[in-house]
């Protein structure tokens, strides 16, 4: 089957088409993705209504471009898929009403995507991945341990309670006076840093549930900058490498837990999946691949092209979900939070039962 995926629930402007072979097996057979980083930049973080103009005037010729590369015509088509939430709700209601009507004209079956389901799915993507596995989702506003247990099947074993990790990255540059967008550019000052320079909390470390805690640390960042104010260059690359460092250990401190949850639950994982932006920072990953051999299990982490917003993962989503006879209507609403595990119950069983509902 072929599917065209529509992303618009941030500051990315992004179509692609997926193809769900027989076997269920994924190709990519086109992934156009158009960044608003410079119409963004000068506000130091995303503005949601220049980030739904910007939608509005892209996605058309993006959605074409995607389906050109792909070589193959609406006609063709087995489902059209888009981004129906979590977002920023105007950019979300620009990318679902434009899934309805291709639909709706071409009279193809509509799938309303959860972005974070997207992200859950993308190693089936990439890599085959079997059911179930420990997802490690840091995206955007959300933090999260999931166990994925099925398309649909969710269950949260931990999540983030005050800020997300994207968002403390972007807020301690800013905090720095880095450009935007801020977690680029606060790895590439802790590279240079010491990170032992500053005594940093390690936020939630030792605790049983599996939670994470940003706010904390972010605060005595911030009173580290003001005591040393006005910064040097060397303080804001020694801050930024301690933030880092901190963030790494309390990180592998509570995937070290989730995963002891996950098989206490519900055994082995098949793997230590990573996916959201986040994912994109080496030093990240390079903590992940630690923890993942300490609970003896594999880590995959989807290319950077697929970690960050991707109009793929919301087609390779939509497929999931085809595959499985689970379409929407026109009908449907677009959505500013939408819970990946919403009246999911812990299961006994591996069921196919849709999340979010």
């Amino acid at each position: 089957m072929l599917v065209l995926g529509i992303e618009t629930t941030c500051d990315e402007t992004a179509a692609a088409v997926v193809e769900r072979q027989s076997d269920g097996r994924g190709r990519i057979l086109s992934n156009i993705v158009r960044s608003q980083t410079e119409e963004h930049a000068p506000f130091g973080g995303v503005v949601p209504e220049i980030a739904a103009r910007a939608h509005v005037e892209m996605l058309d010729g993006i959605v074409a471009s995607a389906m050109q590369q792909a070589g193959i015509g609406f006609a063709q088509l087995s489902g059209v898929a888009a981004a129906a939430g979590p977002g920023l709700i105007g950019g979300v209601i620009v990318g679902l009403t434009t899934a309805k009507a291709i639909a709706l004209v071409h009279d193809t079956p509509l799938i309303a995507i959860n972005h974070l389901e997207a992200h859950a799915l993308t190693p089936r993507l990439t890599d085959a991945l079997e059911f179930p596995y420990c997802l490690f989702l840091a995206s955007g506003g959300h933090t999260q341990i999931v166990a994925v247990l099925g398309v649909g099947n969710y269950v949260r074993l931990g999540t983030t309670v005050d800020d997300a990790m994207g968002e403390a990255f972007d807020k301690i540059a800013k905090m720095l006076g880095l450009p935007y967008p801020g977690g680029p550019q606060v790895e590439r000052a802790a590279a240079a840093g010491d990170p032992a320079r500053f005594a940093f909390p390690r936020p939630m470390l030792g605790r049983a549930d599996a939670n994470f805690s940003l706010s904390g640390l972010k605060t005595a960042v911030r009173n580290e900058a003001s005591r040393l104010t006005p910064l040097q260059p060397q303080d804001i690359n020694d801050l930024c490498a301690g933030f880092q460092a901190a963030v790494l250990d309390s990180t592998a401190d509570r995937l070290g837990v989730g995963l002891r949850l996950f098989h206490e639950r519900f055994g082995a994982p098949r793997a230590l999946v990573a996916a959201g932006g986040v994912a994109a920072n080496q030093a990240i990953r390079g903590a992940l691949r630690e923890v993942a051999a300490k609970a003896r299990t594999t880590l995959m982490i989807p290319p950077p092209a697929l970690c960050t917003d991707n109009g793929a993962m919301i087609a390779w989503a939509g497929a999931e979900r085809l595959a499985l006879g689970l379409t929407d209507t026109m009908e449907f609403a677009p959505r500013a939070r939408w819970l990946l595990d919403a009246n999911i119950t812990t299961p006994d069983k591996f069921a196919n039962t849709r999340a979010g509902f």
